[in-house]
This record gives C-alpha cells, sequence and structure tokens, in this order.
C-alpha cells in the first residue's frame, strides 16, 4: 500500500477499482464501490453504498453521503457536500437520539463527467446531468439539466458548458464550445448535441 494510503481508512467491505489512489484520512465506508482509475483525496468520505464510477475525482474533503451514485469521470470540488437527509434533525421529538431507523437516507445522483464546484452542496434528492458544471459555492436544491452551468444560492441556470467546462457561445441558433467547435442545439430549455445523442 503507497504510504499516502496508510492513514485512509477504508472498510474491508468496500470495493476499490484498480489504480485508484485514497489519500490520507479519507474514509471509504462499507459496501462502496470506487471504479478504477478515480482520486479520493485527503480526508474525504465516502458514505456507506456509495457507488463512483471510473476516473472520478473526489477532491480534498469533499463529503459524499450514501446513497449518492456518482458516473464515470465526475469531479467532486474541495469541501463539496451531497446531502442524504430531506429531515435533518439529532433527536426525535420526544427528545430520545435519532437512529439509523428513524429517517430514511435520499441521495444525490451526479451522471457521467459533471463538476462539482469546491464548497458547493447538493441538497438531495437532485440530479446533476451529463456535463453539467455547478459553480463553488452554489447551492443546489432542484435538478440540474445536462450540460448546464449553475451558480448561487439557490442555484440557477446562468448558461451552457460543453464537454471541456467552457461556457458555450450562441453561433446563431446553435451553441458552440470555443475549444473543441462542438455543437449544441437548445430544444425547451434542454441542450442536445448535434449528431450525438440527447
Amino acid at each position: 500500500m503507497p504510504d499516502q494510503e496508510r492513514t485512509a481508512d477504508v472498510s474491508p467491505q468496500a470495493t476499490i477499482g484498480d489504480g485508484t489512489k485514497v489519500w490520507h484520512l479519507a474514509q471509504v465506508r462499507e459496501d462502496a464501490v470506487v471504479g478504477p482509475g478515480c482520486v479520493v483525496g485527503r480526508g474525504a468520505y465516502i458514505g456507506t453504498g456509495v457507488r463512483v464510477g471510473a476516473r472520478s475525482k473526489i477532491q480534498n474533503y469533499a463529503l459524499v453521503y450514501e446513497p449518492a451514485e456518482l458516473g464515470e469521470g465526475v469531479f467532486v470540488g474541495p469541501a463539496a457536500v451531497l446531502t442524504n437527509d430531506h429531515f435533518p434533525r439529532a433527536v426525535s421529538p420526544d427528545g430520545s437520539a435519532k437512529s439509523a431507523h428513524d429517517w430514511t437516507p435520499v441521495g444525490v445522483t451526479v451522471r457521467e463527467g459533471a463538476s462539482i464546484g469546491a464548497g458547493a452542496v447538493c441538497v438531495a434528492p437532485v440530479t446533476v446531468g451529463r456535463w453539467a458544471l455547478v459553480a463553488a459555492g452554489a447551492v443546489v436544491i432542484r435538478d440540474v439539466p445536462d450540460f448546464a452551468l449553475v451558480v448561487g444560492n439557490p442555484a440557477r441556470r446562468v448558461g451552457w458548458v460543453g464537454r471541456t467546462g467552457e461556457q458555450l457561445v450562441r453561433d446563431g441558433d446553435r451553441w458552440v464550445c470555443p475549444g473543441t467547435g462542438e455543437q449544441y442545439e437548445e430544444i425547451d430549455d434542454v441542450l442536445v448535441e448535434v449528431g450525438g445523442s440527447s
């Protein structure tokens, strides 16, 4: 085991893919599945049964609570939080300590290639669409469409991004990635790749 992984707390019941690096003080809980080629940063938390797709990056001190599901190539920035409780309370109405049996966790889903910026909070249950970009510090309380750029609290769409993460520019009736030249069409507030799948 590499030196950086010696202080990590990885459950024997977790599955870690080939080539994945788990850094100092990170915790990966029981039944979590982290795909191949991932990076789990210092102090990050991956909850029980969480699924993380191949080549994803969970940056330092990010908290990914169960039952979150992350697609391939997902980026979760430093200190970002994916929550799991509709009605968070430490105690029940009678004052007794709340136990795991007193609530039902709900998850955040992050689709392929999407990025969650540093310090952002995704309040479950929400879905962040493919290749979407949640800006640093945003608070996501509604689903984010594919390729959307969302900012603020609560997060709102302010533009579209391509696979490179660059903001798309309008060219006539299409949106174009300045980095790759890929083209998209906006149909009823949904962005679709021209010649690609929606």
